[in-house]
């Protein structure tokens, strides 16, 4: 295979190399010459090279990886995602899905409020909805924030990154990572750099090593994390806001994505230094995962970027979908269910962690959301195996690694039976004593 990269503009390069990955002369993780080099060889200025590169980042062909060069991007793919396992015999302790009884009843809700029919060039956000967003999230947030609304947690992610970052800049991520949330920085051209994770939240050092490394966002989970149900401490939060007041450019992203469900108090991260920031809250576990929306507060500016991809005649949020979330938060009958769904998730962790305790499974407290994150000794892969024949179905930890080797399986509580969580105890202790 011939590799001979020509052109003396950055777009002939750029274009050059990119027939030459079509063609599969270069293929995925293939490293491109260092710019100076090729440079050097075309006879062209660093800068036209660093351009045709950088060309390549933006239409995801390459990522630049720093010092460590430019390589030739994997092809995108849907890959590994939560979900039921339809057709599958197993008890599905895998799916990440909340309780289908506490949701939203939609029809009674739109029965009760039919919308009139909107039109190109109207409002993004019914005014109604925008009150309660920013009543909702006002405390929480820095002074002057403003709100608009997304179609999901990972959407807002993946349109405040696109809005305000470049192609190949870094993200700090917790490792591991909500597969979601990678997939989309990677579609976006971004790369996710791991950091460490407790029971507590993300590792101060590692954050602060990610930052001192290039990292140019740091996105973060405060509660109910996925895959861990790991929820931020008040220490552990203000440790982080201290390493960021010393970034005060780098965009930080809150991703409180179990906030109308959630068992433990929020503790913010943003300090006051902060100029690029954004905080989202999903009504997807509260209300259901097919009610498309997350309220979005941010900074001006970030706002008025984000704004440009939700303009009216584009991709604004669906004002029926809206008229539905305001109708079922307003909802003393929806309110209530959504109380019991946050004492039904946590009786149901507690009932799965004292089952474990039993056993001897020693597993860090898991103080928010539907997920128990459980570390195994064994490969993680013949631990899910061993299940499977006993009639479980987990979910690897391993498909939420970031940098990071996970041996660990990751078990959603929201639909365990009663007497469950001790048979699946009693089996994972069985699985464990036969593979050690």
């Amino acid at each position: 295979m011939s590799k001979t990269i020509t052109g003396s503009t950055a777009i002939e390069i750029s274009d050059c190399i990119r027939a030459l990955a079509q063609n599969g002369d270069y293929r995925p993780g293939d490293l491109l010459p260092p710019v100076r080099e090729l440079a050097a060889t075309l006879g062209v200025n660093r800068n036209t090279v660093a351009a045709a590169y950088q060309r390549l980042a933006a239409a995801g062909i390459a990522v630049t990886n720093g010092r460590h060069g430019t390589t030739i991007s994997e092809p995108p793919r849907a890959g590994e995602q939560d979900g039921l396992s339809t057709g599958s015999p197993l008890i599905d302790l895998a799916d990440g899905n909340p309780d289908p009884q506490w949701l939203a009843d939609v029809a009674k809700l739109l029965a009760d409020r039919m919308p009139k029919p909107f039109l190109y060039g109207e409002q993004t956000v019914l005014p109604e909805l925008r009150s309660l967003g920013e009543t909702l999230l006002a405390p929480d947030c820095p002074a002057g924030l403003e709100l608009e609304l997304t179609h999901g947690a990972v959407d807002g992610i993946e349109r405040v990154t696109a809005a305000t970052l470049v192609s190949g800049d870094q993200v700090a991520v917790e490792d591991p990572c909500f597969m979601g949330t990678i997939k989309a920085l990677r579609i976006a051209g971004m790369l996710a750099t791991g950091v460490p994770i407790d029971e507590h939240g993300m590792r101060p050092e590692g954050l602060a090593n990610a930052l001192e490394g290039g990292a140019r966002a740091v996105l973060i989970t405060p509660r109910a994390h996925n895959p861990t149900g790991y929820s931020l401490s008040k220490r552990r939060a203000q440790e982080l806001k201290r390493v960021l007041a010393d970034h005060p450019n780098v965009l930080v992203i809150v991703d409180d994505h179990f906030a109308f469900v959630a068992d433990t108090p929020y503790h913010s991260i943003i300090p006051a230094s902060t100029t690029r920031w954004a905080v989202l809250r999903s009504v997807s576990k509260g209300l259901g995962p097919d009610l498309r929306l997350a309220f979005l507060a941010c900074d001006a500016e970030t706002a008025a970027r984000v704004r440009t991809r939700l303009a009216p005649g584009t991709a604004w949020v669906s004002h029926i979908l809206q008229v539905i979330v305001a109708a079922g938060l307003a909802s003393a009958e929806t309110r209530k269910k959504i109380d019991n769904a946050r004492k039904s998730y946590a009786r149901r962790r507690d009932e799965l962690h004292g089952a474990l305790a039993a056993q001897g499974i020693a597993v860090p407290r898991s103080s928010d959301g539907l997920n128990v994150w459980i570390p195994v000794a064994p490969e993680a892969k013949d631990v899910a195996y061993a299940l499977a024949k006993k009639g479980w179905l987990v979910r690897l930890g391993s498909a939420f690694d970031v940098q990071e080797r996970s041996r660990a399986i990751r078990i959603t509580i929201s639909k365990l039976q009663d007497g469950q969580a001790e048979c699946f105890a009693a089996d994972l202790a069985e699985c464990l004593a036969g593979l050690a």
